[in-house]
């Protein structure tokens, strides 16, 4: 018979013997039958938003809350998505979705998701979807009349998201809603500058629009009109897509992040001639500040091959083989989630945006140490234009 845990044996010979036959020493009670308490409830971890980059703020002219990250306030019903714009962020609550500005905040009710731009938004409700001028949306969507508006079939309990509309998806700017064909199922569609692409149901990748700088992962530098297969990623199943402004990023069923597109900023994590010019530079003048964490990476080795524009899928590998469950892209750099929890990110860091407490772009994934010193754990991320939103699991 197998053995039971550590302590059942001596509880066992202490529940065999009554008091009668174990006698009570004075002034002990006897011995009583064992009742097991319940374990006390684990409490749930709290969920918070953090942000690095860009602020509201600044794009209002004023004063910015520095490198960050700082706080996305959440209120009591705490804060379950984001969808940030350039100058402005619709987050979703417990009381629904809310658009906030500098020193704006206004609800934006009977809707349930948002697309934003700095010209329009595209607000998702249980019946139809419409666009509103931002200035409209600021103001909570409930003045004047929408710019566009489409009547939805009753759907899912969880449909797709934004963009993915019934037959087709919604773009934050004219004209607001694109057919897709019909023989293609699509999971997840994410939207480029210039170019869009979708996740189909059997994990195939799909790519058109504008492709001057490889982001559509064709191995041309030649722009599409309709949606063409990855054939680079065929046979490889995968879980998610992203767009950033002209690059894209993939994520395999079994964590492997691949990237192709625009690499001016480092956004691919590939070699860029661009950033090795800045460093030198940096190194000749003397330019930095002595104060900030130094960026560890390595200098570019002589010889190197550097990478404008890849045209083709690469895969990417991450510090110790980590295994990727989340990316996102933002105009110029890339942020990515590991299954341990971790917070990769590179590219363009002029206002902080990948995390690392200073203002320097990166062509190497680098972890976010912020979140490792505090104890917090990665859940999910969203890049802006030029910032990032991560919601972490705090202690």
């Amino acid at each position: 018979m197998a053995a039971g845990p550590p302590g059942d044996t001596a509880l066992k010979l202490l529940l065999d013997h009554s008091p009668a036959s174990v006698p009570a020493s004075a002034g002990a009670a006897p011995f009583r039958r064992y009742r097991r308490r319940p374990r006390p409830a684990m409490a749930a971890p709290r969920r918070a938003w953090l942000v690095f980059g860009f602020s509201p703020e600044e794009a209002a002219g004023e004063p910015g809350p520095g490198p960050g990250p700082w706080r996305l306030e959440s209120g009591p019903e705490g804060i379950r998505r984001v969808w940030p714009a350039w100058s402005y962020v619709v987050v979703e609550t417990g009381a629904g979705l809310e658009v906030r500005s500098a020193g704006l905040r206004r609800p934006l009710p009977g809707w349930a998701e948002a697309l934003p731009s700095e010209t329009h938004v595209v607000l998702r409700g249980p019946a139809a979807a419409q666009a509103w001028p931002r200035a409209a949306a600021l103001r909570g969507a409930g003045e004047g009349a929408p710019a566009w508006s489409r009547a939805l079939p009753p759907e899912p309990r969880c449909p797709p998201p934004l963009p993915l509309l019934p037959g087709g998806f919604a773009t934050p700017r004219p004209p607001f809603f694109t057919a897709l064909p019909g023989a293609l199922r699509a999971r997840r569609l994410a939207l480029g500058h210039e170019h869009v692409l979708v996740l189909g149901a059997a994990g195939e990748a799909y790519a058109w629009g504008g492709g001057r700088h490889g982001q559509l992962g064709h191995g041309t530098l030649e722009s599409v009109k309709e949606p063409r297969l990855v054939e680079a990623l065929a046979g490889v199943p995968m879980q998610t897509v992203a767009a950033g402004g002209w690059h894209s990023a993939s994520v395999s069923e079994a964590g492997d992040l691949y990237m192709w597109g625009w690499n001016e900023s480092g956004q691919l994590a590939l070699p860029s001639k661009g950033l090795a010019e800045e460093r030198a530079q940096d190194e000749d003048t003397g330019a930095g500040n002595a104060e900030l964490p130094p960026c560890q990476e390595q200098p570019a080795a002589e010889g190197t091959a550097f990478i404008s524009i890849q045209a083709f899928p690469a895969l990417l590998d991450l510090p110790q083989d980590l295994e990727v469950s989340k990316v996102s892209c933002g105009s110029r750099h890339t942020a990515v989630i590991t299954r341990g929890g971790e917070l990769y990110t590179w590219g363009w860091g002029k206002y902080g945006q990948l995390g690392h407490r200073d203002n320097a772009s990166s062509d190497q994934p680098r972890r976010v140490e912020h979140l490792v010193a505090e104890g917090l754990q990665a859940e999910e991320v969203v890049c802006g234009l030029w910032t990032t939103y991560v919601c972490v699991l705090e202690p």
